[in-house]
């Protein structure tokens, strides 16, 4: 009620505002608004406080609107104020992208249109679309991201099942939660006895006999996880042909899946008998240690009896350690090894000692050759126990009759320090040749076997006379 006694809203009336009030009351409903004449001569802006953005659009007044839009937002102003001021019922809002017309700024505002006077006055109350917009363009690349997702998962099922159906090899993808085969190729719908249609969805215990899905997927996660892995030989239920299961178990999308390959036995004795089979089994079984590095010397591969050489118990200690962890002189061994492969292609019995993290030095002989592996080079280091065989390290320059006898001859008319003087350069003298024949006339790598520095290995072959020597 006011002082008078009358009601403020009567019949749907507004009672009389301040324009002051008025002002602030339009600022703090819209994000902003804008008053503008029948031509589109801006006569006032108002900002909501909260958008210190729009401060900078005060300096509209006084000009035309149509110079603070973007060139495509000039043709929708001009024909949403005719329809305006021809009086055409329930309009709809506009949106207007306001720009400087440098580039520096672009926002994106939608109008309504109302009357605020007999003047002709036109007040446009616009409200920020720039969250909507940044919402918008979020989607968008959320969308094209998803695009590109899908994009990456088709060429990815096209690629699997490509290799999948070009491959010879029987392949059964099975699932270990269900026991039911998730996937499969025709060559392993042809050994089974049915099509790849109906292999899809069906349990893959009854496809073999007398199997329960229990025992046999328990049997076939045994091997997969298993150091060495031992086919597992079953009849098949349909054709009572013997086949050889290996499995290897992989996790996908948080399921455990068994992929399965199929040998028929025929065919598993026949690659039985294939060179790659033989020398297989000559690494698995073979007496003599066998270690595969790349060429930094870092381990890719061993066997057994490499691993029972250094007592370790498992290769995964020792993959990808430098192979100079377990040789007796270290970088010195390694380098003078695969250099020597790397120059001639092999290197044979090369005399030293092989030690693990907790047993002792064990003398060993050392045969490796160089091998190429696509664009690198892989060496391949045979190991031989030594510590039975009568022989000892090969000698590059043996201690002759000669020698001896020059030392003997020297009793009686030198001195025992003299005598012991000219005994050390004898031994020096043959342990500097054989440094020089193991290490191929390389005088870096003598010189760190011998626990020497360069200048001084230098000064000894100089006053042994071995420096021409060692040239030719």
């Amino acid at each position: 009620m006011t002082s008078r006694g009358a009601k403020y809203w009567n019949s749907g009336a507004i009672p009389l505002i301040a324009p002051d009030i008025l002002g602030d009351i339009i600022a703090d409903v819209a994000d902003l608004a804008v008053v503008v004449s029948e031509t589109g001569m801006v006569l006032s802006v108002l900002v909501n406080p909260v958008h210190d953005f729009f401060r900078r659009l005060e300096q509209w007044d006084g000009k035309d609107i149509r110079t603070a839009l973007a060139t495509e937002s000039v043709a929708k102003f001009n024909a949403r104020l005719a329809e305006f001021l021809a009086g055409k019922p329930d309009m709809r809002p506009v949106e207007l992208n306001h720009s400087d017309g440098m580039g520096r700024w672009e926002f994106p505002i939608r109008y309504t249109f109302h009357r605020i006077g007999p003047d002709g006055a036109i007040l446009m109350l616009g409200r920020d679309l720039r969250p909507v917009a940044e919402m918008q363009q979020q989607l968008v690349k959320a969308q094209m991201a998803l695009e590109r997702d899908y994009e990456a998962q088709r060429e990815f099922d096209t690629r699997f099942r490509v290799l999948l159906e070009s491959s010879r090899e029987a392949v059964v993808f099975v699932s270990v939660q269900t026991g039911r085969i998730t996937d499969a190729n025709n060559v392993a719908a042809a050994i089974l006895g049915r099509s790849r249609d109906e292999l899809v969805g069906l349990p893959f215990a009854p496809e073999f006999e007398m199997r329960k899905r229990g025992d046999l997927l328990d049997a076939l996660t045994a091997q997969a996880i298993a150091d060495r892995a031992v086919p597992v030989k079953l009849q098949l239920a349909r054709s009572g042909e013997t086949v050889r299961l290996i499995p290897t178990l992989f996790r996908a999308a948080g399921e455990r899946i068994l992929l399965c390959r199929i040998e028929p036995e025929v065919t598993a004795s026949i690659q039985a008998d294939s060179l790659s089979q033989n020398l297989n089994g000559l690494y698995v079984l073979g007496p003599d240690a066998i270690v595969f590095t790349n060429e930094e010397g870092e381990i890719l591969a061993t066997n057994e009896s490499f691993l029972n050489l250094i007592e370790m118990a498992h290769d995964m200690n020792v993959r990808g350690r430098s192979l100079s962890d377990f040789l007796s002189r270290g970088s010195v061994d390694l380098k003078v090894l695969t250099e020597n492969a790397v120059r001639s292609g092999r290197m044979r019995l090369y005399p030293t000692k092989v030690q693990g993290e907790f047993g002792s030095p064990r003398p060993v002989e050392i045969s490796v050759t160089s091998l190429q592996a696509g664009p690198q080079n892989v060496f391949a280091f045979l190991i031989r126990d030594a510590a039975r065989m009568d022989q000892g390290r090969p000698s590059g320059a043996p201690m002759t009759d000669d020698n001896v006898r020059s030392v003997m001859e020297l009793v009686g008319s030198a001195t025992l320090k003299e005598i012991v003087a000219e005994t050390t350069d004898v031994v020096e003298r043959m342990c500097i040749e054989t440094a020089i024949e193991l290490t191929m006339n390389n005088r870096v790598a003598a010189a760190e076997m011998l626990g020497l520095s360069r200048q001084s290995l230098y000064v000894k072959l100089r006053k042994y006379g071995l420096l021409e020597r060692g040239d030719d």
